[in-house]
C-alpha cells in the first residue's frame, strides 16, 4: 500500500459514514433560488459520483482549482471567482437555498469558473479529488459548536486537515477563517499540529494572519466588526516535503 492509500484509509476510519461534519437544517427557498436551481443546476451542481473526477473535462481547462467547504449563501464564493477568473473553484454545500443562492449569483455574474456539489465534503475529498490536486481550500466561517459538548461535532479537527492537507499540492493554501475566538485557537492548534502544513503567520503575530486581499467581508463579519467582535484568519501551506524529525 503507496503512502497516499494508507492516509486514506487511515481518514476512512476516523470518519465512519454515520458520522457528518454538518447538521441538515430547513430553509426557505426564495422564488430566484428555486428558478436557479431548475435552469442552471443541471449545467453547475455535479453529481457525487466515487472515482476521482476529471476535473479538466468539467471545467473545460487546465487551471489551478480551490475547494470551498460550506460556502453558506454564496456571496464571498461568487465575489472570488469573480476576482480570480483563472482560477476553478469547486464549492461543497448540503444546504440547498445556499446551492440555490449561488447559481443565481454565478447566472448574474456569468462565472463559469464554479461547480458546486450538495455532498458531505468528506466523501467528496476522499473520493472526488486526487491528492495532490488542489491549489487550495477554503474554510470561512465554519458552525463554531459554541457548547462544550457538542466541540467534537466542529469541522476542523485532525482527521480532516490531513485529508485536506493530502489532496493540497505543495505550496497550496488552506484558509479557515472563524469570528468566534474560542475555535480560533483550537484551529490555530490542530492546524499547527499537522506535520504537512505550514502557518504562513510569525509567531510573533499569534498564528494569526491577516485576512487577505480576496477575502471579502461578509456583511454580518462587517457589522460584528463595527461592534468590536473579533475575527480570525489561518493561513497555512503544503510543505514541499515533511519536516526533519530530530534524530537522538
Amino acid at each position: 500500500m503507496n503512502d497516499a492509500a494508507e492516509q486514506d484509509s487511515t481518514v476512512d476510519a476516523a470518519h465512519p459514514r454515520r458520522i457528518r461534519s454538518f447538521v441538515v437544517r430547513a430553509g426557505r427557498m426564495g422564488t430566484g433560488q428555486v428558478r436557479a436551481l431548475q435552469e442552471l443546476g443541471p449545467q453547475y451542481v455535479l453529481p457525487y459520483e466515487p472515482g476521482v473526477a476529471d476535473w479538466d473535462a468539467v471545467f473545460g481547462r487546465s487551471a489551478p482549482r480551490i475547494l470551498e467547504i460550506g460556502f453558506g449563501m454564496g456571496q464571498p464564493t461568487a465575489a472570488i471567482a469573480r476576482s480570480r477568473p483563472d482560477v476553478d473553484f469547486i464549492g461543497v454545500e448540503v444546504h440547498e437555498p445556499g446551492v440555490g443562492a449561488l447559481l443565481k449569483l454565478i447566472g448574474e455574474g456569468e462565472l463559469g469558473n464554479i461547480r458546486i456539489l450538495q455532498h458531505d465534503a468528506v466523501e467528496v475529498l476522499e473520493h472526488m479529488v486526487a491528492p495532490g490536486s488542489l491549489a487550495g481550500v477554503h474554510v470561512f466561517f465554519p458552525d463554531p459548536w459554541h457548547k462544550k459538548r457538542h466541540h467534537k461535532r466542529r469541522l476542523i479537527q485532525p482527521p480532516l486537515v490531513a485529508l485536506l492537507a493530502s489532496r493540497l499540492a505543495p505550496g497550496g493554501v488552506l484558509h479557515c477563517a472563524t469570528d468566534w475566538g474560542p475555535y480560533a485557537q483550537q484551529m490555530l492548534e490542530v492546524l499547527g499540529a499537522e506535520p504537512a502544513l505550514e502557518n504562513t503567520a510569525p509567531a510573533d503575530q499569534g498564528g494569526y494572519a491577516p485576512r487577505p486581499d480576496y477575502r471579502p467581508l461578509t456583511k454580518f463579519e462587517a457589522r460584528g466588526l463595527r461592534l468590536g467582535h473579533g475575527v480570525w484568519d489561518l493561513v497555512f501551506v503544503k510543505r514541499a516535503s515533511p519536516p526533519t524529525l530530530p534524530t537522538r
